[in-house]
């Protein structure tokens, strides 16, 4: 085969021009700090270097509920723990008051206190986290307690020709009452909401009779309880002032969870439900007591019974605490796993696409080593033509 003069030179540049390509890449390399620069370099490389960028970027979105979750717990916690000192401070009111050394001027002042202690707590069920509203489930945007008006209304709302007797909600002696129609008499019918549709009470004989208010237009209001022992029903006067008609609305009863994801498929409930907390109950034993500390015709025995109402809120407060604090400690676990996972993500993309710094350094030095013999040996082989001897 006869080897010419263009032959050698078009050969010498084609294996320049491919080092020069290979110095290129690596000096791509030593810049970027990767394997590829390009899809077309390493297809497998790319492919998987997208996947793991996907688990690193999840990693890090979860990595961000966290903090919410965190910023949501952390107020919502800090919330309840005031709740609890203002409920703990009512109680102690109504263990004073409930003294008959205490006369009625000072009890008007008791009451005083427990009023500013009422709108205390109404202020801590507006709670914001951000611009959220922490007790008012999935309606983050609206207060769960509006117009606090509405959490006492006069008894002859019930009797106004345009009332709607299912919107109103009654509380009398630490329960909470709901209109279920109308007796023989023509008296409104409030029935305890914690047993309608409670199998417990479909027992005929007390079904439609188990702690329920009559209330009629007469203002004469009573409260029905069956006695099991002698299958009555014993009916007690109830005092106007001991009574508090509230609007549903009043205090919002959305009870949707609020839930984040911090990881994969797995989802935190982050907020307290405000129907167990927060209440038109709670506001309205808070206003009863409120009204029973302003009449002076009643006793410190009278009183006594509040005591163990405020009980049960304290009781109801503290537990939901805890489940939250419960919750805390799950979010907080999950902190170290998610943690665990970006290291381990990090690390598989790194050994995927990051550049081996010490090989491609070395790899250049070689490179170029071998550039500059091929341009030496390519000069000493294409040796000078006819038309360099006819200058």
């Amino acid at each position: 085969m006869r080897v010419t003069p263009t032959m050698i030179s078009q050969n010498t540049l084609r294996h320049i021009n491919l080092s020069y390509q290979k110095l290129g890449q690596l000096s791509d390399q030593m810049s970027t700090q990767k394997k590829i620069t390009r899809p077309s370099q390493d297809p497998v490389v790319a492919m998987k270097g997208m996947m793991y960028r996907t688990q690193v970027a999840e990693v890090t979105q979860f990595k961000r509920n966290l903090s919410e979750v965190y910023n949501w717990m952390d107020t919502a916690d800090s919330a309840l723990g005031e709740a609890t000192d203002a409920l703990k401070r009512i109680r102690d009111l109504a263990t004073q008051a409930s003294n008959d050394s205490y006369d009625a001027s000072e009890r008007a002042n008791i009451a005083k206190e427990v009023k500013q202690l009422r709108l205390h707590l109404e202020s801590i069920a507006n709670t914001k986290s951000g611009n959220k509203y922490i007790f008012n489930g999935t309606d983050t945007l609206s207060p769960p307690v509006i117009n606090s008006n509405d959490l006492n209304q006069p008894l002859s709302t019930l009797f106004t020709a345009d009332a709607n007797l299912e919107q109103f909600q009654l509380i009398h002696g630490g329960r909470t009452f709901e209109y279920v129609g109308e007796n023989a008499n023509g008296e409104f019918v409030f029935q305890d909401v914690n047993q309608i549709g409670n199998p417990e009470f479909d027992d005929p004989a007390f079904a439609d009779t188990a702690f329920q208010l009559t209330v009629s237009e007469e203002n004469d209001i009573r409260f029905l309880q069956p006695n099991r022992d002698t299958g009555e029903v014993d009916s007690t006067t109830v005092r106007t002032n001991d009574l508090v008609i509230a609007d549903k609305q009043a205090v919002s009863a959305n009870s949707q969870a609020v839930e984040v994801e911090l990881m994969k498929g797995v989802k935190v409930q982050v907020n307290i439900n405000p129907n167990d907390v927060f209440s038109n109950q709670l506001f309205g034993d808070i206003i009863r007591f409120e009204q029973a500390l302003e009449d002076p015709s009643l006793t410190g025995e009278q009183l006594t019974g509040y005591i163990d109402q405020f009980l049960g809120h304290i009781d109801q407060v503290v537990s939901q605490r805890a489940e939250l604090g419960a919750r805390t400690n799950r979010v907080e676990m999950m902190e170290n796993r998610i943690l665990d996972q970006e290291i381990s993500a990090k690390k598989m993309m790194s050994d995927n696409e990051d550049a081996d710094m010490e090989e491609v350094i070395m790899n250049l030095i070689i490179q170029e080593n071998i550039h500059n013999a091929a341009l030496g040996t390519g000069a000493r082989i294409m040796q000078p033509t006819l038309l360099d001897f006819l200058r």
